[in-house]
């Protein structure tokens, strides 16, 4: 991974084999982000993502091999009792043009990663909500 910073702005890319949620939270400890936004695109060959059932409070995740395109990633940076605390989102297509998403679990890069993170003034902590089952902003 290689990134340069450019005022409130990361531009990272990131390489086959790295996983992408440890390269967040490296530039986030490297540059003492508290909280910023995300946003990437790239190729894959592993990946899990899943869905939180807010009625069971009970997590369903699904894991994918193969060549997988990165049309989208989206989330946050921010702390939890003052900690780093990531919330990413992703959908990759396969070959078809099958797109499949949802909470970012991990994911092995298969070819590069192209990220930006927009650091944002401030701090929004999160705290445990019991009536929802999630981590949720603390403002």
């Amino acid at each position: 991974m290689e990134y340069k910073r450019f005022g409130d702005t990361i531009i990272a890319r990131m390489d086959r084999g790295e996983e992408i949620t440890a390269q967040v939270r490296k530039i986030a400890e490297a540059e003492q982000i508290k909280l910023a936004s995300i946003e990437a695109l790239g190729a894959l060959n592993d990946f899990h993502v899943g869905l939180f059932d807010v009625t069971e409070k009970k997590f369903h995740g699904n894991h994918f091999h193969g060549a997988y395109e990165m049309v989208s990633l989206t989330g946050t940076i921010n702390t939890m009792n003052g900690e780093f605390y990531s919330h990413l989102h992703m959908c990759a297509a396969d070959v078809n043009a099958n797109v499949y998403g949802g909470h970012l679990v991990d994911a092995t890069i298969s070819a590069t990663c192209e990220m930006v993170i927009r650091i944002l003034d401030g701090t929004v902590d999160r705290e445990y909500s019991e009536e929802v089952g999630l981590n949720l902003f603390k403002f």
